[in-house]
């Protein structure tokens, strides 16, 4: 099956609803028309396999699995025949992919032309591909050097080669590390499975000798790595180091850690490495966690942790505090957290090794606070040590940053609140008891008082003020007007303040901010307009539109699902508000596909709590069909709607 009809029958048996030929086409990046045409040759090859796909006008697509025995044969075939043969790729990204391989495992020169005719492809659009495809090469210090009469070949020192081969040879999305060698490595490097079962054994078994703790994809791209350099020995192909590199290696405890792995290795394959190979096998036990599990209680942070490293990542902690006022610098779990993953990501930027962070869609998707976060902290990385690290690791940063947000939301605690009413005690603990009842963890009543003794509340311990009768003179604090017999509305006014839900969707939304079906072709004219637009509404420096491309430079805001949310790369103006605009036809954005584009702004020196503004964005960048109506609506209503509707 080629591989376009494979992506459509796996979006297919993924969805527990029907899928919209419109959908499927901007998933493939085809039209509605070749969709239909794949459908048709799809349901040819299930006919005699137990499953159909149905087509309703105006439902979409389901897959209806009649025999699910036959259909599993179906799909194991189809598994093993991708895996048995390299298939024409047929969507740009595959193409890429398929191009970076070629390089990599040739030695020898490759014709243009040739490779135009094996992906059935345009010279013209062959060279818009090796143009990304140099690019991607440039990450790891890869060049493609052109000779004429001969073509392309690829040049770089063996250890970059490497590090491009672990990330480009293996289709790591696809299967589950579990089962990347198995059915990958071993017709790559020659191996049997049960050769490459054991050399796995005897990695796991000198990792529990010298007590090193992985995660599981550290583990599996040390294996990757471990069976390339088999590999490439084989080849004739070896490491170059500088002398000075080698020296500062050797002195490490993971030099000696890693001469004991290759002997175990050598014995197993029954091969000779060379010794350079050792230093290749320790840069990469560098590049991971070699820590204890835990820190004792009865130890501080600084006797266990590289005081630079801790000075760094204060540094780091107080910049997301001075920017987004997170209340999680002191938080001890997230610097040890973060000290046990600078150390490591600090040895891969010195030997110019890349991490992949098969998490990073969904980190950047699903915690959009936490991201930013983790870009803020970068930045400060960037500053005291010179240290610059790219999405892969900023994700990272936010795993840990995002745990500790979630661990000052679970211990919060309640809000402190004065009840003032003019009926008398009776009416003021009736309100007392009906609060403390409903909102039992969430607010603690301080006291009751009568109107006229409103200042002696002690508002430096209150956080706001329930009144059951109007108060006209400017407090400190905030006042939530309610009935003296505490409805139902009430009760929901005073639920929102405490969920931090004042401001409503249309606040965030509101109608002079949003441009609907605007004619725009690329990034900088649609950045352009709305960054002129915010100018028009508060008052911004002049490098205001510049520091909103600084922050692309550092990471793309484009979240997927056609969606970009750009931002200056600190806080800027004296509010915080959206502005939004949607596109006719879609734009490119560092590669990515996008046709609603939200400009964020957040007040500077905001004590505001931004999480619930966050939370809808995040709904929104993870509801496909609500960003289809979104960029579908022609009106102001009609698009606030579609929002309040997806709150609902």
């Amino acid at each position: 099956m080629e591989a376009r009809k494979e992506m459509i029958l796996r979006e297919l048996m993924g969805s527990p609803s029907p899928l919209t030929g419109k959908h499927l086409a901007n998933r493939l990046e085809v039209s509605t028309r070749t969709i239909r045409e794949d459908i048709k040759l799809i349901n040819e090859e299930l006919e005699n396999h137990g499953a159909l796909i149905h087509s309703k006008r105006g439902i979409g697509y389901t897959l209806l699995i009649e025999k699910p025995t036959s259909f599993r044969s179906f799909l194991n075939e189809v598994t093993e025949n991708a895996e048995s043969q390299l298939t024409s790729p047929t969507t740009p990204d595959h193409r890429i992919y398929y191009i970076i391989r070629r390089f990599l495992l040739s030695d020898n020169y490759i014709k243009l032309d040739d490779l135009a005719d094996d992906i059935h492809v345009s010279k013209s659009t062959l060279q818009v591909d090796i143009k990304e495809v140099k690019q991607r090469l440039d990450n790891y210090s890869l060049t493609l050097m052109s000779r004429p009469g001969y073509g392309m070949k690829l040049k770089g020192s063996e250890l970059n080669q490497r590090f491009a081969m672990s990330e480009y040879l293996f289709d790591r999305e696809r299967l589950s590390p579990e089962l990347m060698w198995l059915e990958q490595l071993t017709p790559v490097v020659n191996l049997s499975q049960d050769e490459l079962n054991r050399l796995w054994d005897l990695l796991l078994e000198q990792l529990r000798t010298h007590k090193i703790t992985l995660s599981d994809i550290a583990i599996n791209n040390l294996f990757v790595h471990i069976v390339i350099a088999y590999k490439r020995v084989r080849e004739g192909h070896h490491i170059a180091l500088v002398d000075e590199d080698i020296k500062s290696i050797k002195k490490k405890r993971e030099y000696a850690v890693a001469l004991n792995i290759m002997k175990v290795i050598e014995k197993a394959l029954n091969v000779s490495f060379p010794k350079i190979e050792v230093i290749y096998i320790a840069i990469h036990l560098l590049g991971t966690k070699l820590v204890r599990d835990q820190l004792s209680t009865n130890e501080t942070i600084e006797t266990v942790m590289d005081d630079k490293i801790h000075s760094a990542i204060l540094a780091m902690l107080s910049a997301v505090e001075e920017q987004l006022s997170l209340g999680i610098e002191n938080d001890r779990e997230l610097i040890i957290g973060l000290g046990l993953h600078l150390k490591p990501a600090i040895n891969r930027h010195t030997f110019g090794m890349t991490v992949r962070n098969p998490m990073l869609e969904d980190i950047k998707n699903n915690y959009p606070l936490a991201f930013e976060a983790g870009i803020i902290a970068a930045m400060a990385l960037d500053e005291t040590f010179g240290v610059t690290i790219d999405e892969n690791e900023v994700a990272y940063l936010a795993l840990h940053i995002g745990a500790a947000i979630e661990r000052k939301k679970a211990t919060n605690k309640p809000k402190q609140c004065y009840i003032v009413c003019a009926s008398g005690v009776g009416s003021a603990q009736l309100i007392k008891y009906r609060i403390e009842a409903s909102f039992r963890s969430q607010i603690n009543v301080l006291g009751t008082t009568e109107y006229y003794k409103i200042n002696n509340i002690p508002f430096d311990e209150t956080d706001f003020i329930i009144s059951s009768v109007p108060i006209k003179e400017e407090l400190p604090i905030p006042v939530i007007e309610v009935n003296a017999t505490l409805e139902q509305k009430d009760l929901t006014k005073i639920e929102q303040y405490v969920s931090f839900e004042e401001k409503s969707i249309t606040d965030y939304f509101p109608e002079t901010h949003v441009f609907l079906k605007q004619n725009m072709s690329s990034r900088e004219e649609v950045i352009d307009f709305l960054s002129a637009h915010a100018k028009s509404v508060d008052d911004l420096p002049d490098n205001y539109t510049e520091l909103i491309y600084e922050r692309e430079e550092i990471a793309p805001t484009a979240y997927g699902n056609r969606i970009a949310i750009p931002h200056p790369i600190s806080p800027q103006t004296r509010k915080t508000f959206l502005t939004v605009c949607t596109l006719n036809k879609p734009i490119d954005w560092a590669g990515k596909k996008v046709q609603f584009v939200c400009l964020l702004n957040v007040e500077k020196n905001s004590q505001e709590d931004l999480q619930d503004m966050y939370n809808i964005l995040g709904q929104i960048v993870n509801n496909e069909k609500l960003v289809h109506k979104l960029i579908d609506s022609t009106t102001y209503h009609a698009f606030i709607q579609t929002i309040i509707r997806m709150e609902d």
